[in-house]
C-alpha cells in the first residue's frame, strides 16, 4: 500500500517531534555530544576505532593535501525523496556539457546522501547513477508493515531500502572511494542519533579507507540510516567503540536536523591564507517554497501544512546562512532547486515515469547552463546559452521566487 503525501508528512512532523521519545529502544550511553555537528566529524581510524574530529582540524588535513594553497570546491546534496531525480540529473547534464567541477568535498543527506558516492567518484560513475535514479528500481521502497507497523518502529518495511542500497553499495565502489579519500579527498554524509536529537557527521571515505572486511557493511548502513525517514523506515543500529566501550546507537534520516550542510571550516580560509578560487555548490533536491494551497480546516490538513511549511523554512534559512558564510570569506556561491512551475512530484512517489521526467529535467538544465544561481541572484556563466525549448521550459536561472531568495 502507497502512503500519500499528507499522511507521509503527518508521520515525519510526528515522528520529528516525538524524536526523543524514541529513545525507549535499546539504546545504551549516546556517544554524540549535543551541539558537536555540523561542526564535528566522525571519522575511522587505522584502529577501526571512531573518533570526532573538529571540522577544522579535518579542512586542515585536506588543505594540506592540495597543492600550491588552491581553493577547493564544495558540493552539498539536499534530501527531497524522489527529487533527489533532479539532482541526479544535473550531475550527469554537468558531465556532458563539459562544467562539472572536480569537488573535494562531498556532503549528502538522505536522498542527497544516496547521490553524494556518484558525485565523488566524478563522471566515471555517471552510468550507476543514471541507473539508480531512472531504471525503476526504487518504485517499490514502500512496502507496508501491515498491522505491525502499530508495535513497530516504522510504517514501511526497512528491507527494500537496504536491498536497493546494497545493491549498489558493491566492493569496487568501496575501492573507488578509499583511493579518493587516500588522496584527501572528503565524502561526508549526515544521519540523526536517535537518542541525543543531534547530526552526526561521517566520514565515508575514512570507513572505506579503513573499515577493513567491514567497510562495505559500514558504509552501506550510513547510507540506510541517512535516506530512513523517522516513522517511514525503522532506525539503522550502529556499535560504536571509544576508547575501552561499546556503544549501541540508532541512526535516521539526516534531514531531521539538517536539510544539506557545509561545514563552515571549509569555507574559512586558515590565518594568513586566501580562499582565493574556493566555491561552494549547493543541490536543493525540491523547492524552496511551496505555492498556495486551499486548507481545509482539520485537524490533519492544517498538522501536515505545518510541518511541510516549517521543513521549508529550515531549508531556507540553511541556505541562507551557507550563502552568508561564503561570502564573509569570499568564497564563490551557487546553488540550484526545481523552479516552482515544475510539475509538482511528491517526495515519497517513486513512480518510475516521474522519476525519469525530472532527471531529464535536471539533466537539461544542467547540459544547456541553466541550472546554477549565485547568491547575488545571476546566473552562472553559461545561462546566457538559450533556445527555443531552453525559453519554454523554465529552469532554476528561469525562476524569479529563486532569484529573489538569491537577492536577500
Amino acid at each position: 500500500m502507497r502512503l500519500r503525501l499528507p499522511i507521509a508528512l503527518l508521520l515525519s512532523g510526528v515522528s520529528l517531534l516525538a524524536l526523543q521519545g524514541c529513545t525507549r529502544l535499546a539504546i545504551r550511553e549516546p556517544t554524540s555530544a549535543p551541539g558537536d555537528a555540523p561542526n564535528a566529524i566522525r571519522t575511522l581510524g587505522p584502529d577501526q576505532r571512531f573518533s570526532t574530529l573538529t571540522s577544522k582540524s579535518v579542512a586542515s588535513r585536506l588543505r594540506a593535501a592540495q597543492h600550491g594553497g588552491q581553493g577547493i570546491n564544495i558540493l552539498a546534496l539536499s534530501g527531497g525523496g524522489a527529487n533527489g531525480a533532479f539532482g541526479a540529473g544535473a550531475l550527469v547534464g554537468l558531465t556532458r556539457s563539459g562544467t562539472r567541477p572536480a569537488f573535494s568535498v562531498v556532503s549528502g543527506v538522505s536522498t542527497g546522501a544516496l547521490i553524494a558516492p556518484y558525485a565523488f567518484l566524478g563522471p566515471a560513475w555517471d552510468e550507476k547513477l543514471i541507473e539508480v535514479y531512472t531504471s525503476g528500481c526504487a518504485e517499490h521502497l514502500l512496502r507496508s508493515r501491515g498491522l505491525t507497523a502499530f508495535f513497530g518502529s516504522s510504517f514501511y518495511r526497512g528491507e527494500p531500502l537496504k536491498e536497493l542500497v546494497d545493491r549498489y553499495a558493491t566492493a569496487e565502489l568501496i575501492q573507488a572511494v578509499a583511493h579518493e579519500a587516500s588522496t584527501g579527498r572528503l565524502l561526508l554524509v549526515a544521519t540523526t542519533d536517535v537518542s541525543t536529537g543531534e547530526a552526526v557527521v561521517w566520514d565515508l571515505g575514512s570507513i572505506a579507507l579503513n573499515g577493513g572486511s567491514g567497510a562495505r557493511a559500514m558504509f552501506r548502513d550510513v547510507l540506510i540510516a541517512s535516506a530512513s525517514v523517522p516513522g517511514m523506515f525503522p532506525p539503522v543500529a550502529f556499535r560504536v567503540q571509544r576508547e575501552r566501550a561499546v556503544y549501541e546507537e540508532f541512526h535516521v534520516d539526516g534531514t531531521t536536523t539538517v536539510p544539506f550542510f557545509v561545514p563552515v571550516a571549509f569555507v574559512e580560509p586558515p590565518a594568513g591564507a586566501s580562499v582565493h578560487g574556493t566555491a561552494v555548490y549547493v543541490i536543493v533536491d525540491g523547492r524552496l517554497s511551496e505555492p498556495p494551497a486551499s486548507i481545509r480546516l482539520r485537524t490533519k490538513s492544517i498538522l501536515v501544512r505545518s510541518v511541510s511549511a516549517g521543513l521549508n523554512y529550515m531549508l531556507r534559512t540553511t541556505l541562507e546562512l551557507a550563502a552568508a558564510d561564503a561570502q564573509r570569506e569570499g568564497a564563490q556561491f551557487q546553488f540550484a532547486a526545481i523552479a516552482g512551475d515544475y510539475p509538482q512530484i511528491q517526495s515519497f512517489d517513486f513512480r518510475t515515469s516521474n522519476m525519469r521526467l525530472l532527471f531529464q529535467y535536471g539533466y537539461y538544465c544542467a547540459q544547456t547552463g541553466r541550472l546554477w544561481i549565485s547568491s547575488r541572484g545571476h546566473g552562472s556563466d553559461g545561462a546566457s546559452r538559450t533556445s527555443s525549448v531552453a525559453q519554454e521550459t523554465h529552469c532554476p536561472v528561469d525562476d524569479e521566487s529563486i532569484a529573489r531568495f538569491a537577492k536577500r
